[in-house]
């Protein structure tokens, strides 16, 4: 067997020092290089928010004031959130609670089902609503209050999960009530109730 030069061995060593770099390109990039979340959030002023306070916090804001490079829609079960630079997250709701949004109308509404944060108007911004609601199958009063709506048009309400309940909301003289459910498959957005 004849002994290999040192050229030969500097050759395999630069080529294990190469397969090492490609093989360390493919392995997941550190925590400040990821697109993460975390990232979106905290380019937004939201990082450490959990469900309740990032909806608080996007649906009371001054219409004026939305970032208008950031989606952030609410499901049944979460919040997605998206950015102009492709950044993704999800921010899971409380297991037993539901949020839906409402926008009482008079003239004009739009269709909604999945209600947007950022992006979603109604008529009726910084007006003085009655809100009731009672669940169908005991009667329970849920909500008995008056509210301002936000300056979006929208009231937003949490509820318990898997309930179907009666809605009542009277502005000015006015009133209208629907059903509505906070079941897996339900709107959290409900641009449908007229007032009359």
């Amino acid at each position: 067997m004849r002994p290999r030069s040192s050229t030969t061995i500097r050759t395999a060593i630069l080529g294990l020092l190469a397969g090492a770099l490609l093989l360390a390109g493919c392995a997941p990039a550190t925590e400040e290089q990821q697109p993460a979340g975390g990232s979106l959030l905290t380019a937004h002023g939201l990082d450490g928010l959990n469900a309740r306070e990032l909806i608080e916090r996007l649906d009371t804001m001054l219409v004026a004031d939305r970032p208008s490079d950031l989606i952030a829609s609410v499901g049944p079960e979460n919040i997605q959130l998206s950015d102009s630079t492709g950044n993704e997250s999800v921010v899971d709701l409380p297991v037993d609670e539901f949020y839906v949004s409402v926008a009482p109308y008079i003239s004009q509404t739009h269709n909604c089902f999945r209600h947007s944060l950022t992006s979603c108007l109604g008529e009726l911004g910084n007006q003085e609503v009655h809100v009731l609601v009672t669940d169908n199958a005991d009667h329970e009063v849920l909500v008995d209050e008056t509210r301002s709506t936000y300056d979006n048009g929208f009231i937003g309400l949490w509820l318990p999960r898997d309930v179907e309940a009666t809605m009542t909301v009277r502005h000015d003289g006015r009133a209208a009530s629907t059903v509505i459910s906070t079941s897996a498959d339900a709107p959290t957005c409900l641009t449908t109730l007229q007032l009359a």
